[in-house]
């Protein structure tokens, strides 16, 4: 671990791991057991802009020694222009177009990747109001970290109606913990946390009506019953209610049907049938179906953890275009992302998680890459 440009901890079961932790571990573990030829998915979205160049740096000097032979799968574009020789883009499954790095431009290689199809965009950014009531206010929280040894210690946060608050961090200091404790997944020390005002404890009836939402990462393990059909994981939230949010005395699976149905239908979310396991959806599509499911409605506060990790260029921008139109409607986003690109395309503020801790904040439109890189790795 000496040589590589980040940090692992060593003595916390693989399993209790974040998942961009778990994505470090399988690069060292793979360059230490000297392997000739690494296949690596996305292998900087969960690393701080310097780990990356660190990362990749040391893979392309390991190349050009004749060492290693690397086959980089990526959307980001300028990782590709600055480490990559030669590049091909699959779409649907399908070789569109190869070439010289060096003889292609972004917009060549981006009509590789989508054809005509056209890439959904944000919507224009709101301007936020400064007096816009907070929706969820966090104070003094302290709760174990998953080792027990440590803790996570949120000082103050407050989030308003209408702006996106973007959480910045390396994975593994902290954020899953905080969203687990605002999940309700997580038992709280001290502190407090508040929804509208009202003290809020996470309940499945809190959630409904202060009309919170939760987008968590790797949503088919954390947001999804993987062996339920599409239909039911996307009336988790209304099967035992009506239209007007009463109780039903009896679960139609017609009304679940029908229902499912229209959410497929408005989101665009891809499967052979509402009966098929959510499983059997792709990672894109597993994420449309929860988005479906937890922006249908009225929404006051979204609590959102990497929403894009390891989806492809057009699910990129369709998710991200779905959060800014939550929040241009009035809705308090949190977003907790690795990606620090998404978190400057998204955010009105941008707070640096670090040792549990947030140690840094800055407007989005001040806001400048190594000062927030340097907070990330705690060299600030």
């Amino acid at each position: 671990m000496e040589g590589m440009p980040f940090k692992l901890p060593l003595d916390v079961p693989v399993s209790e791991l974040a998942a961009g932790e778990k994505q470090k571990l399988e690069i060292a573990k793979q360059l230490y057991l000297g392997r000739s030829f690494l296949v690596l998915d996305e292998p900087t979205s969960v690393l701080t802009p310097g780990e990356a160049q660190d990362v990749l740096g040391l893979l392309r000097a390991m190349t050009r020694s004749k060492w290693l032979t690397v086959l980089m799968i990526s959307h980001k574009f300028h990782e590709v222009t600055a480490f990559a020789d030669d590049v091909s883009v699959l779409r649907k499954g399908r070789h569109t177009g190869s070439g010289k790095v060096s003889a292609l431009d972004h917009k060549a290689m981006a009509a590789m990747m989508i054809g005509d199809q056209p890439i959904t965009t944000l919507d224009s950014r709101t301007p936020h109001d400064a007096s816009a009531p907070v929706v969820l206010a966090v104070k003094s929280l302290r709760a174990p970290d998953r080792s027990g040894l440590k803790s996570i210690n949120i000082e103050s946060l407050d989030v308003r109606a209408g702006e996106i608050v973007g959480i910045a961090g390396i994975s593994g200091n902290g954020q899953k913990e905080f969203l687990e404790v605002l999940a309700g997944q997580r038992q709280r020390q001290a502190g407090e946390i508040t929804v509208k005002q009202a003290p809020y404890r996470a309940t499945r009836v809190q959630s409904r009506e202060l009309n919170v939402r939760y987008i968590p990462e790797e949503p088919l393990s954390n947001a999804c019953a993987p062996r339920m059909t599409v239909a039911e994981n996307l009336s988790f939230r209304t099967f035992d209610v009506d239209e007007s949010g009463m109780p039903v005395n009896w679960i139609s699976m017609s009304t679940m049907r029908a229902y499912a149905q229209r959410l497929v239908s408005q989101f665009r979310v891809k499967t052979a049938s509402l009966a098929s396991p959510i499983a059997s959806l792709s990672g894109g599509n597993v994420q449309r179906a929860v988005l479906a499911r937890e922006l249908t409605g009225e929404v006051d506060l979204l609590i959102v953890s990497n929403p894009c990790f390891g989806l492809d260029f057009s699910a990129v921008a369709e998710i991200r275009a779905r959060i800014m139109k939550a929040r241009n409607k009035g809705a308090a986003v949190l977003l907790m992302s690795e990606d620090l690109d998404e978190l400057l395309e998204l955010s009105d503020r941008i707070l640096v998680m670090s040792e549990g801790a947030l140690v840094y904040e800055t407007p989005t439109a001040a806001a400048d890459v190594n000062t927030i890189g340097q907070h990330m790795a705690g060299h600030a």
